[in-house]
């Protein structure tokens, strides 16, 4: 069962990755932005199911815990940019997501802490350093669904800034994924060089672009109503 999953895992993955660049390329709320967005979701949970298969399989805990980080993440994501501009509208998928967030988070922070108490500064096979940051950063996202829960929802601009960096940092898992952690597949010539490190990071990078420009957008937006409303 083994190899069929695993061709599926990657196909998927590949495809998440192609559509994740086509949904940043076609301008925001077109027809072919959320084509690519729907290929983007369908993807990436067909991706981290796969992961998630075989990681029970093999018993890898923290692969366990990177198809939950992808679920979560990319979940949220989808779920935002169904919402209405108003936003004023939580379910039973946020408090699920609110506590996967947490029990994710609280086991990379609790992974990190044990690595870097041990004799040889791992856990799994990893340093503290590569649990630590990611559970921060699911942490944060958690405190971001308490937040929206306790508001009663989410508008405007914080729902596409949402959306926006839940989608990209899902993009990232898939592309540190593959252009990190699977560099075997590519030639001698390309491996450890900044080629690949620079297509990593490049989701993020974009991501920093455009949630300036988001920001920069809203502001506008506020000046141009306030110069109205005193005009």
């Amino acid at each position: 069962m083994r190899l069929p999953i695993l061709a599926i895992h990657i196909f998927a993955g590949t495809l998440g990755l192609l559509s994740g660049a086509a949904a940043m390329t076609f301008r925001k709320g077109s027809r072919g932005h959320r084509l690519a967005g729907n290929v983007f979701v369908i993807s990436m949970l067909t991706m981290a199911t796969g992961a998630l298969y075989l990681a029970i399989l093999k018993s890898q805990v923290t692969n366990i815990l990177g198809g939950l980080l992808t679920f979560y993440m990319v979940g949220t994501a989808w779920a935002t940019a169904r919402r209405k501009d108003n936003g004023a509208e939580t379910s039973l998928f946020d408090w699920a997501a609110l506590f996967l967030a947490l029990a994710v988070g609280g086991s990379q922070i609790t992974f990190g802490v044990q690595a870097a108490l041990s004799p040889t500064g791992l856990n799994y096979g990893y340093p503290a350093g590569m649990f630590l940051p990611m559970g921060v950063i699911v942490l944060l996202a958690g405190a971001g669904d308490a937040r929206m829960l306790a508001r009663g929802g989410i508008q405007r601009t914080s729902r596409i800034a949402r959306h926006l960096w839940r989608m990209c940092f899902g993009w990232f898992i898939a592309s540190g994924s593959l252009f990190l952690g699977q560099q075997q597949v590519f030639p001698a010539a390309l491996r450890g060089t900044n080629i690949l490190l620079f297509l990593a990071f490049l989701p993020l990078l974009l991501l920093i672009f455009w949630m300036i420009r988001v920001r920069m957008k809203s502001a506008h937006q506020r000046m141009s109503l306030a110069r109205e409303v005193n005009a």
